[in-house]
């Protein structure tokens, strides 16, 4: 997910999560990110998709990418 107006990397990454009607396992779908607002007292969020009815929104460091980079 790229963001337009900074070449910073989120700290966040959003995710929409519902259960499985099934067998009750979470299902984690990522809908966006999210950066820090420079005065630090906020977020500005940018989805790529909507997030189910009924599910929860989940905000996660994102993890290091493998190969150090």
């Amino acid at each position: 997910m790229s963001n337009t107006e900074t070449k910073t990397l989120p700290a966040y990454r959003i995710y929409s999560v519902t259960n499985n009607g099934a067998d009750k396992k979470a299902v984690w779908q990522e809908i966006g990110a999210a950066w820090m607002n420079k005065d630090g007292k906020g977020l500005k969020l940018q989805f790529s998709a909507r997030p189910l009815e009924g599910a929860e929104i989940i905000l996660r460091e994102p993890k290091a990418k493998k190969g150090g980079a």
